[in-house]
């Protein structure tokens, strides 16, 4: 049963990243566009994370909320988080690392970068 990655992202070219990700063997490639979707759907557990790249700014909630969801959660706590962001603020990829996701990506980034992490952290799981 293959696992999912969440790719939480609004703007509309996640496609190249999506179809890196989806290279990956065993692994699925949900995307939303709302952060508020994203941390329902990690509340309900419904699905079988892998883990979760997501944009910082989004509607309805923002990467952090998305980040503090999934490290609150027993079954998610040790999950792959990587945050891919325009903000251009110096202080951002330390905010992001201090919230607890593994890895911080500026756009314009690099998908075979994104997936070639995740299949690392993955494999050290």
């Amino acid at each position: 049963m293959p696992r999912t990655i969440l790719v939480v992202e609004d703007c509309d070219n996640a496609a190249p990243l999506e179809i890196a990700l989806t290279a990956m063997t065993g692994i699925e490639v949900l995307t939303l566009r709302n952060g508020n979707e994203a941390v329902k759907l990690i509340h309900n557990g419904a699905v079988d994370l892998a883990a979760v790249v997501t944009d910082l700014n989004l509607p309805h909630a923002d990467g952090f909320e998305i980040i503090r969801a999934v490290r609150h959660d027993e079954r998610y706590s040790q999950l792959p988080v990587l945050v891919i962001s325009g903000d251009s603020h110096p202080d951002t990829p330390l905010q992001v690392r201090l919230s607890g996701a593994n890895a911080f990506f500026p756009k314009p980034y690099s998908p075979t970068e994104i997936r070639q992490l995740l299949e690392d952290l993955l494999h050290a799981q």
